[in-house]
């Protein structure tokens, strides 16, 4: 089991430290909110897709250094993405925590610091809040009637 001082480790403190993208979004297209009853933390995102990409990106976060650490990366790697990309990062976000899976690699190995948070089944859901969030609001975008052009 890992130990209380790999959950909360220096790099989770930068990385809790560095967050961006802390305003919400003036004109959103799609919002979403998510809420975790077991810790009371609360993550609420904005974006836009643009062309199949997020194009912007906007999040408050009153959450725990583990919920902010993951909402600091997610806001460092989402713009540009496309929604089946952030999806396969929660997907395995998930399978990290839930069934010992490999951390993300490549531009979101940043997560990985969140690795021992498998132990601590209570923590899980801080963690996962901010990809509960942005695919709730990617589930809205697809659902939304695509704009009549000019």
């Amino acid at each position: 089991m890992a130990d209380l001082d790999d959950i909360y480790s220096a790099r989770i403190l930068e990385l809790a430290a560095g967050i961006s993208h802390t305003e919400r979004l003036a004109e959103p297209r799609h919002s979403a909110t998510a809420h975790s009853k077991l810790c009371g933390s609360t993550v609420s995102i904005d974006l836009r897709l643009v062309d199949g990409r997020v194009a912007a990106f906007g999040q408050t976060v009153k959450a725990c250094l583990l919920g902010q650490s993951a909402c600091a990366v997610m806001a460092r790697q989402i713009v540009g993405s496309t929604p089946p990309e952030v999806r396969a990062i929660g997907a395995a976000m998930r399978a990290m925590l839930k069934k010992g899976g490999p951390p993300p690699a490549g531009c979101w190995a940043d997560l990985a610091v969140l690795e021992p948070v498998r132990d601590y089944k209570g923590r899980h859901a801080s963690v996962l809040l901010v990809f509960d969030a942005v695919e709730a609001a990617l589930a809205e975008a697809e659902a939304a009637p695509s704009p009549v052009p000019a």
